[in-house]
């Protein structure tokens, strides 16, 4: 028998989530002696109550932080003395990996990377635990009577398990390569208390609480190994303290089950009928039928499993019954096939309170659930949305901020988004704090201070403008929820088919013509990209204008501070008029593209001589070609007329340009000189 070791300063990655503060929670009550350091991001299934029976002993420390971040790793290695690391945090739910594979590559194998680089730099970890899936071996046959053992080939099947076996293969390298005291694990299935219900026995629990179908992957034949949460917490203990370097440690069990055995264990429980509540929907990409492991090299270092699959699931059923409102709002972890519920930065605070330290809330309908095993009841007004609420994007920006002056104004509550649009992780922490009826999207890169700053900074402008919006519109889509997305009409220029002053505009199904800029290639891009989305409803803005004189992003305080001015006439947006019209066209649910422009168009020139009139009769301006213009701007400009008939035909009252501009710019701003 090897040599017992003994820690004394132990860093726990992701022990915030699951299995890891299980395994924190063990240690700290039964080793005292031992400094416990955890570090973890709280992603969305991490939350800092399951450390609520470690957080008061003076052993114990929490640091919110990422593994990918190399300095902060480093830091916490020095100054916390750190000896042994157990590596848990990763990102764990296979549906996820189908859907955004990339996370998972930049968590579970650069963010390994960094700790084995800091392990190396510092030369003081004496055990390095790196915790691992049986899911990397791949597919058990059907009839193998022999589970995988420790030195059976890897063979992953979903993006998933590929990560995790990447991580292995650069803890295995380090090892060898720079003698770092490794140790690796490969567990089944885990279940117990605490678990973020994504996964799919605390999934139908909360389920079957709200008697709601138990929605089953393909036919329900595929066969599992679940271990208790508890046991699974021993067998980390074992391998800290008698597992050998290099080596290799399956975790687990020969008590297989069925899915939908599972599931109809689950129903028996609530005594809810199998038959009538399980729904089978469509299947994974790719579901391995079967995992199986071999565990006797654990069992030799004295570990066993104790927990029943009946007790085990006895224990976890009564701890969700006491705890549904623990996670808050999982409506979108309970669905057949949740899409990318990872959203870092949720922060849960450890305020010294026992119902304080998560940042979900229970929507009303949770509420209502906690204490209730039968459906509930239909109609309830009590469970009724608010008929109003506005998530809103582009706060800084000239739109998003007079949109919230508009819902200040009509009463409707409203949020301004937090998340970067190209972060999906950030949008759906937008949308689960905020639960939205409605999102707006006044984000996007216009250039600084106009449009040829795109043609610097392109990949800036693809990021925000196509893959920010449609990642916003995507989704959307997935809780079913209705953009309004505010886009443009510098898309098309005058062509034979539309000449200028002809009075023949551009209508919306028409293929833009103009891509003179990269600013309007991308939105053309985008524009053409949003019509797969039925949720979406595009709005093309052109050279807006609103009643503000004083704001630099104003056309007419633009070309006011021009030097020279061309003179073209072009379809424009008064923001003062179309602004809270875009809000009742949310109202309306109103989708699909729309020419977001008052009817008719307006020349420079006659925008200037309005401006002298009503503002200063002393203006003066001078004219120059467009052949003149494009000697001293970067990108060509758009000058084209949008037909608005769509839109007046939606709303009658919308009134001409010419019309709009003296209504709502230049008769509020009239002043009267003297002399």
């Amino acid at each position: 028998m090897a040599t017992v070791y003994k820690p004394k300063n132990i860093l726990i990655t992701g022990a915030a989530g699951f299995i890891a503060s299980h395994v924190c929670n063990r240690l700290i009550r039964n080793y005292p002696e031992y400094k416990i350091v955890v570090l973890d991001k709280l992603d969305y299934c991490s939350n800092l109550k399951n450390l609520h029976p470690s957080r008061s002993s003076s052993n114990f420390k929490f640091i919110k932080g990422d593994i990918g971040s190399a300095d902060l790793v480093n830091f916490i290695l020095l100054t916390e003395s750190i000896d042994t690391i157990m590596h848990f945090a990763a990102q764990t739910h296979v549906d996820n990996s189908f859907g955004n594979s990339f996370e998972f590559t930049k968590n579970n194998i650069y963010g390994t990377h960094v700790l084995l680089e800091a392990c190396k730099v510092t030369g003081q970890i004496k055990r390095f635990i790196h915790v691992s899936t049986d899911e990397v071996y791949g597919e058990t046959d059907e009839d193998a009577v022999v589970g995988n053992h420790e030195a059976s080939q890897l063979l992953p099947t979903n993006p998933y398990s590929a990560t995790k076996a990447g991580a292995e293969m650069l803890v295995m390298a380090y090892g060898r390569s720079y003698g770092l005291p490794v140790i690796t694990t490969r567990g089944n299935n885990v279940y117990g208390p605490n678990q973020f219900p994504e996964k799919m026995i605390p999934k139908f629990i909360l389920l079957a609480m709200k008697g709601k179908p138990l929605p089953i992957h393909g036919d329900g034949s595929n066969v599992r190994s679940y271990l208790y949460c508890e046991d699974v917490a021993e067998a980390f203990e074992v391998i800290l303290h008698k597992g050998e370097v290099g080596h290799v440690y399956n975790i687990g069990t020969k008590k297989e089950r069925r899915v939908v055995d599972v599931a109809k264990e689950i129903c028996q429980l609530f005594s809810l009928n199998p038959d009538t509540q399980i729904k089978f929907v469509e299947n994974r990409p790719f579901n391995d039928q079967r995992y199986f492991l071999d565990d006797q090299k654990l069992k030799n270092l004295g570990w066993s499993e104790r927990t029943s699959w009946e007790e085990g699931l006895r224990k976890t059923m009564d701890w969700y019954v006491k705890n549904p409102e623990w996670w808050g709002d999982v409506s979108g972890a309970l669905l057949p096939h949740p899409k990318m519920l990872m959203v870092p930065g949720i922060e849960r605070k450890f305020d010294g309170t026992d119902t304080g330290a998560s940042a979900f809330s229970l929507s009303a309908s949770d509420s209502r659930e906690r204490h209730m095993f039968v459906p509930p009841l239909k109609n309830n007004p009590s469970t009724q949305k608010p008929s109003l609420k506005f998530l809103i994007y582009g706060k800084t920006g000239w739109i998003g901020g007079l949109l919230g002056k508009i819902c200040e104004k009509q009463g409707i509550p409203y949020e301004y988004g937090q998340g970067r649009l190209q972060e999906r992780s950030q949008l759906l922490a937008d949308i689960q704090s905020v639960k939205p009826t409605h999102v707006f999207n006044a984000a996007g890169v216009t250039g600084r201070p106009n449009v040829d700053w795109c043609e610097s900074h392109k990949p800036e402008t693809i990021r925000t403008n196509v893959v920010g919006t449609l990642t916003l519109a995507d989704v959307c889509r997935d809780h079913n929820l209705l953009m309004i997305n505010y886009a443009t009409g510098c898309i098309f220029e005058y062509d034979a088919a539309h000449p200028s002053r002809s009075g023949i505009g551009f209508k919306e199904e028409d293929t833009p013509n103009f891509t003179g800029s990269f600013y309007s290639k991308t939105k053309a891009m985008v524009e053409e990209l949003l019509k797969e989305y039925d949720n979406v409803c595009t709005l093309r803005v052109r050279m807006p204008i609103s009643s503000d004189l004083s704001n630099p992003r104003n056309f007419i305080t633009k070309i006011s501070r021009y030097d020279k001015v061309v003179d073209i006439p072009n379809s424009m947006t008064i923001l003062d008029e179309l602004l809270p019209i875009s809000v009742e066209m949310a109202k309306r649910n109103l989708r699909g593209l729309w020419n977001f422009t008052n009817p008719g168009v307006v020349s420079h020139n006659e925008i200037l001589e309005m401006y002298k009139k009503y503002i200063d009769p002393s203006f003066k301006w001078t004219n120059f070609t467009l052949e003149e213009q494009a000697k001293v701007i970067v990108a060509p400009r758009s000058n084209n007329e949008m037909d608005a008939s769509k839109l007046k035909k939606e709303f009658p009252e919308l009134l001409p340009i010419k019309e709009s501009l003296i209504k709502y710019v230049f008769e509020p701003n009239k002043k009267a000189f003297s002399g």
